[in-house]
């Protein structure tokens, strides 16, 4: 059972480099670039349209979520995102895979990979290693942009897997479940800027931290089972209880989600709004935080 989630969340670039050989390619398998950057570093769209592995359609995170928010990523409507990727293609039958191109290896294809999952789309896998690796290993790119045919996607979004600011601020008291903020070490504590303006670092109450980039090898492949496993334990993090994770907007908490997945835990929920809403909601006994107050704020957009 754990070896099949494992295969159907990741898949490797000779499994995806061999289904392009294969003109596997079409309505049955769909590759989607969902590679973000700060826009003063890189270009993502930019980067897809110069290389990008054949096939590949360029999935864009900032058009694909719910631009009436005040928060920076947050999920789009089911019928927003049925449209969004059936544009791309993409029917309830198609087997997604998603990667990005970051130097860690994975960034932001986590983020995707739980988006599909949440809207009830079940066959969807992370690239292992990222397009990083699929250049490393010599695998073939190419510039040229398909437009694939549009296919009818029917959304369902899975409430169960998604936290509010009203379920997290609950839970301080209640417990029901456990949590994990996935951001760095110094972001957790406060003794490191956080991203964006007006924001400082900190955590929720009662929050475990495991830094999202710790599931990942030095080559930027996800860790075996066993390796995660420990990792799990040696938080106390039991996975055979509810768990939902946080981070800065969604993103790098989809890695925890995916990790836990991986061996065997399906309903990992994440907090939406995460940091970014809670620092501006919560009571100051509500955040907690060594960040002294007159800091300086940070202003560097990159953050998950």
């Amino acid at each position: 059972m754990v070896q099949q989630l494992f295969s159907r969340a990741l898949v490797s670039a000779k499994w995806l480099a061999d289904g392009i050989k294969a003109n596997r390619l079409g309505p049955s398998l769909r590759v989607l670039d969902a590679s973000w950057y700060p826009p003063e570093e890189r270009n993502a769209r930019k980067e897809y349209q110069e290389r990008h592995i054949p096939g590949a359609s360029f999935f864009d995170i900032d058009e694909c979520k719910d631009k009436s928010s005040p928060y920076e990523v947050m999920l789009p409507s089911e019928k927003h995102f049925a449209d969004y990727v059936g544009n791309l293609g993409i029917s309830n039958s198609t087997h997604v895979v998603v990667y990005d191109g970051d130097h860690l290896g994975t960034f932001y294809a986590p983020r995707a990979w739980w988006m599909f999952r949440v809207f009830g789309h079940k066959e969807v896998s992370v690239l292992n290693g990222g397009f990083k690796n699929w250049l490393r290993e010599g695998y073939p790119v190419t510039k040229e942009v398909i437009k694939p045919d549009p296919a009818v996607f029917h959304a369902k979004l899975n409430r169960s897997h998604v936290k509010t600011y009203e379920d997290m601020l609950e839970n301080i008291e209640s417990k029901k479940f456990q949590v994990v903020d996935s951001r760095s070490e110094g972001r957790f504590c406060g003794t490191e800027p956080e991203p964006g303006q007006g924001i400082y670092p900190g955590h929720i109450p009662g929050t475990v931290n495991m830094p999202f980039y710790t599931f990942l090898t030095e080559s930027g492949h996800e860790k075996s089972l066993e390796e995660i496993q420990k990792m799990f334990k040696e938080k106390n993090i039991d996975l055979g209880k509810p768990l939902a994770v946080t981070c800065r907007r969604g993103v790098t908490a989809c890695h925890v989600a995916l990790a836990a997945f991986l061996l065997g835990k399906e309903d990992t929920a994440i907090y939406d709004g995460s940091w970014a809403e809670w620092f501006r909601r919560a009571k100051p006994e509500h955040i907690i935080t060594e960040w002294k107050r007159n800091s300086p704020d940070a202003s560097h957009p990159r953050a998950g």
